[in-house]
C-alpha cells in the first residue's frame, strides 16, 4: 500500500512538473502557462487605448453637420450648379432665383429641388466627417496638445490641410453629383460635335420635360435627353464617366483647381467662425441666435473670397459633357477662356444663390458639429 501510494504520489508529482501533461491514450495535452497570460493583457488594453472615443466622436458629429446642411439648401445647391455650368450666350437660362426654383418645380416637382442630393450626403457625409476630425487633430499637433497658443495663422493651416484632404478622399462623388444634377435640367445645348471653348453655339431651347411638338428633337430636349434612365443614376453616371473620359482617371477630372479652392476655402472658413465666435459669443451669451450668426458670416466670408475657384471646378468636371459645348484643355485654359468670353463676372456666375444657400448652410453645418460634439461627450 504504501509503495503504491508513493508511487501515485510520484506520478502527480511529475505530471505537474512537465510541460505538457498526457491523456489516457499517452497524447499530449498542451497547458497554459502563468506568463503567457500575463503578457497578453497589456496587448489588448493597447488594442483599445488606440480606439480613441473622442476622435470618433468628432467623426460621427462631422457626419451628421454635413447631412444636415446639405439637405437644408439642396434646391439652392442644385441652381448654383446649373447657372454656373449654362451656356453664357443662350437665351431661356436659369436666371433670378426665386423665378429658377420656380421653374425647377415646375418641370419637376420636389424630386427636382432634391435631385443631386442622395448622392451629395453620401458624398458630404465622410468629407464633413474627415474635415472635422482632421482639423481638431491638426489643431492638437500644432498646438502641441494645447500646450501652446491658438493663432490665426495656425487655424488657417489647420483648416486648409483639413479640406485637402477631405476633398481628395471623396472628390469622385462630387464629380458624379455635378454630373446629376444638371443632367436632368432644361439647359440649352449645342450639337454633339466639337466645339472650341472661344466659339459661341446658338444652342436650342427647350425643358426636357416640357410636351409641346417644339421639343420634339433631342436638341430641344435640353441635357436629359442624352442620357438613358440607367445613367441618370449614381452607379450608372459613374460607369459612363469612367467609360467615355478615360477610366478612373476622368473622375478625378478637375480635382486641382477643386484643391486651390478648397484650401483657402475652409481655412478661411474655420478661422472665421472661431474668431467670429469669440466676439459674438461670449461666455454667458452663447444663444442659438448667437452661434448660428457666427457660421452664417463665416460660410459667406469664405465663399465669396474663394468662389471663382469653385466656378473653375464645376467648368472643369462638366467639360466632358459634349452637348453643353465645353472644351477646356486644362484648368489654365478654362479660366483663360471664361475670362475672355464672359469677362470677369463669368468667374462669379452663381454667386448669389450661393450665398443664400451658404448662410444657412454654414451655419447649420457648425451648429449640428457642435451640437452632437456635445451630446457625445467630446470637448
Amino acid at each position: 500500500m504504501t509503495t503504491s501510494s508513493s508511487s501515485s504520489s510520484s506520478a502527480s508529482s511529475s505530471m505537474l512538473a512537465s510541460p505538457a501533461a498526457t491523456s489516457a491514450q499517452g497524447q499530449a495535452m498542451p497547458t497554459v502557462s502563468a506568463p503567457q497570460i500575463i503578457t497578453e493583457k497589456p496587448k489588448r488594453q493597447t488594442l483599445l487605448q488606440t480606439l480613441d472615443p473622442q476622435i470618433a466622436s468628432y467623426f460621427v458629429a462631422g457626419g451628421c453637420a454635413g447631412a444636415a446642411s446639405r439637405t437644408v439648401v439642396s434646391p439652392l445647391e442644385r441652381l448654383k450648379i446649373i447657372q454656373q455650368v449654362q451656356p453664357a450666350s443662350a437665351s431661356g437660362q436659369y436666371r433670378g432665383v426665386w423665378a429658377s426654383l420656380t421653374r425647377m418645380w415646375q418641370e419637376e416637382g420636389f424630386k427636382g429641388f432634391m435631385r443631386g442630393n442622395g448622392i451629395n450626403c453620401l458624398r458630404i457625409i465622410p468629407y464633413s466627417a474627415v474635415q472635422f476630425t482632421t482639423y481638431e487633430q491638426l489643431k492638437k499637433w500644432f498646438t502641441s496638445q494645447g500646450t501652446t497658443p491658438l493663432d490665426t495663422p495656425t487655424r488657417l493651416a489647420s483648416g486648409a490641410l483639413a479640406g485637402i484632404t477631405s476633398v481628395c478622399t471623396t472628390y469622385p462623388l462630387d464629380l458624379v453629383r455635378s454630373r446629376l444634377s444638371i443632367a436632368t435640367a432644361s439647359i440649352p445645348f449645342s450639337s454633339p460635335s466639337p466645339v472650341p471653348s472661344t466659339s459661341a453655339a446658338k444652342p436650342s431651347l427647350a425643358s426636357a420635360f416640357h410636351t409641346s411638338s417644339v421639343a420634339s428633337s433631342p436638341a430641344a430636349r435640353g441635357v436629359a435627353a442624352t442620357f438613358t434612365k440607367a445613367e441618370l443614376t449614381m452607379w450608372g453616371m459613374t460607369l459612363k464617366v469612367m467609360r467615355e473620359e478615360g477610366g478612373v482617371r476622368a473622375l478625378y477630372r478637375g480635382l486641382v483647381p477643386t484643391a486651390m479652392g478648397v484650401a483657402p476655402y475652409v481655412g478661411l472658413n474655420f478661422a472665421a467662425y472661431e474668431t467670429l465666435r469669440g466676439i459674438i459669443t461670449p461666455p454667458g451669451k452663447s444663444s442659438v441666435a448667437r452661434k448660428l450668426t457666427c457660421g452664417a458670416l463665416a460660410g459667406s466670408i469664405s465663399q465669396t473670397l474663394t468662389y471663382p475657384f469653385d466656378v473653375l471646378r464645376r467648368k472643369m468636371q462638366v467639360r466632358g459633357m459634349n452637348t453643353l459645348g465645353i472644351k477646356y484643355n486644362g484648368a489654365l485654359d478654362a479660366l483663360q477662356s471664361i475670362v475672355r468670353t464672359e469677362g470677369v463676372k463669368g468667374l462669379y456666375r452663381g454667386l448669389w444663390p450661393n450665398l443664400l444657400k451658404v448662410a444657412p448652410s454654414i451655419a447649420t453645418s457648425f451648429f449640428t458639429y457642435e451640437l452632437v460634439k456635445e451630446f457625445l461627450g467630446a470637448t
